[in-house]
């Protein structure tokens, strides 16, 4: 049998010239398939701009501890393609074996017969083969681009659709205003079932949303600060809705987004009929959850052991302005308590706004590094970063690699050893993972 790489190299080949986001390829597919989209456990289908993958990061978590069995989808990987597909299972799931999906990949191969179909969809339809074949009490199914036509939009009946904050990312599909895209998100709500809208950033997103799920019928309709809220009250989270009020751990995910994303996790469990999951599951749940490439403090690891003593290293694959905006927010919370300086290391693809998500880090890093990412033609290259940083007021360096900005900043005379962010694309996240003998498990 060819192997999974073999496979989605020939998937290539039968991309359509343009990408038009549309079901129609996809549906062909899966019905030439024996329909397994109609074979899965409760889906919780998640949209958003930002925190799509730790809300269901926070949701598996929360489940397994609950001794239940989630099956994930996420995407893009980090490291190898396996992430993209977590097999569920009492005690914890495990990403797709090899052979499981060379074969998954071979049957959608056939059954597509050479038509067109890209690469995310001929994809998606193999998660959901292998989904549909292995028992699990649900599954967590997260958006690649969009919603209303995104490959993962033919679940006719999720047990929820949850929607969280919303920005302005991806704007050749889904438009240039934050209105638009949240009518694109919005596409996932369905009538007669729960949707879970996430405390948005804009109120003209909060307002399509909850315009847009009243019109379809969906319900009930939880939105953000109205029926749901957290806060944060003596180093704790404090959850509130409408029947309940729990006192639980501060995640263990750093910033204070992650508030916000484990406050919709726990919502969107309890609309899709898992409410009877204890507090003690809750938090455990948010004590362990782990989301790698989002605000990980790297302690070990081959990278890790370059560094002088002293010296932090984080890793966050945030890219655009909004996401920019959390990760700057998060330094500065980390600079409140501990006071030392912060550098950027930082690769971005020509695809996102390298002005507007630095501009969030000006007065607040000592120095940005701008290295190369390896493996995409969309990725800048180093000097523009770092001619696009000094334009906006950052004193700026350029390396060749993750290792030679490390050994740069590392001769750098700092007054106290410095926090070290590296971010800006989680194409980047990936390599630094790979590089420092961390990958996601």
């Amino acid at each position: 049998m060819a192997s999974s790489d073999a496979l989605m190299a020939r998937f290539l080949a039968l991309h359509p010239r343009t990408i038009d986001l549309s079901l129609g390829r996809i549906e062909r597919l899966l019905a030439r398939l024996n329909h397994p989209e109609r074979r899965l456990p409760p889906v919780i289908h998640v949209a958003g701009t930002n925190g799509k993958g730790s809300t269901i990061a926070f949701m598996r978590s929360i489940l397994e501890a609950g001794g239940l069995a989630a099956h994930v989808y996420t995407s893009p990987h980090l490291v190898r393609f396996h992430e993209r597909m977590r097999i569920g299972g009492i005690g914890g799931g495990h990403f797709v074996d090899e052979d499981r999906l060379a074969d998954a990949f071979a049957r959608c191969e056939s059954a597509n017969a050479g038509e067109p179909i890209t690469m995310f969809e001929i994809t998606t339809a193999a998660a959901f083969l292998l989904f549909s074949e292995s028992p699990a009490d649900v599954l967590l199914l997260e958006v690649g681009l969009g919603g209303r036509l995104d490959a993962t939009n033919v679940i006719d009946r999720p047990a929820c659709a949850v929607v969280t904050p919303i920005g302005r990312d991806h704007a050749e599909y889904l438009g240039d205003t934050v209105e638009s895209v949240a009518t694109e998100k919005a596409g996932i709500f369905k009538r007669g079932c729960p949707a879970v809208i996430a405390a948005q950033d804009y109120a003209e997103a909060d307002a399509v949303l909850c315009r847009r799920a009243e019109a379809v019928g969906a319900g009930p309709v939880l939105v953000g600060n109205q029926d749901f809220s957290v806060h944060e009250e003596r180093g704790r989270l404090v959850y509130q809705d409408e029947t309940d009020l729990f006192d639980l751990p501060r995640p263990r995910l750093a910033g204070r987004h992650q508030l916000v994303n484990a406050g919709t996790a726990i919502t969107a469990l309890r609309a899709a009929g898992f409410g009877d999951i204890g507090t003690a599951a809750l938090e455990r749940g948010l004590t362990e959850v782990e989301w790698p490439g989002r605000l990980q403090r790297l302690g070990r690891g081959r990278l890790a052991a370059q560094l002088d003593p002293g010296t932090e290293l984080w890793l966050d694959g945030g890219h655009n302005i909004d996401g920019g905006r959390i990760l700057a927010a998060a330094m500065a919370d980390l600079g409140e308590k501990s006071d030392v300086p912060l550098v950027l290391v930082v690769g971005l693809l020509g695809t996102k706004d390298a002005d507007g998500f630095l501009r969030n880090f000006v007065g607040l890093a000592r120095a940005l590094v701008a290295v190369p990412i390896t493996g995409t033609m969309a990725a800048r290259p180093a000097e523009e970063v770092a001619r696009i940083g000094e334009e906006v007021g950052l004193s700026t360096y350029a390396a060749p690699s993750i290792e030679a900005a490390l050994a740069l900043v590392r001769d750098i005379a700092f007054e106290r050893p410095p926090r070290i962010l590296i971010c800006g694309s989680l194409y980047l996240a990936g390599m630094v993972l790979a590089a420092n003998d961390t990958p996601p498990v």
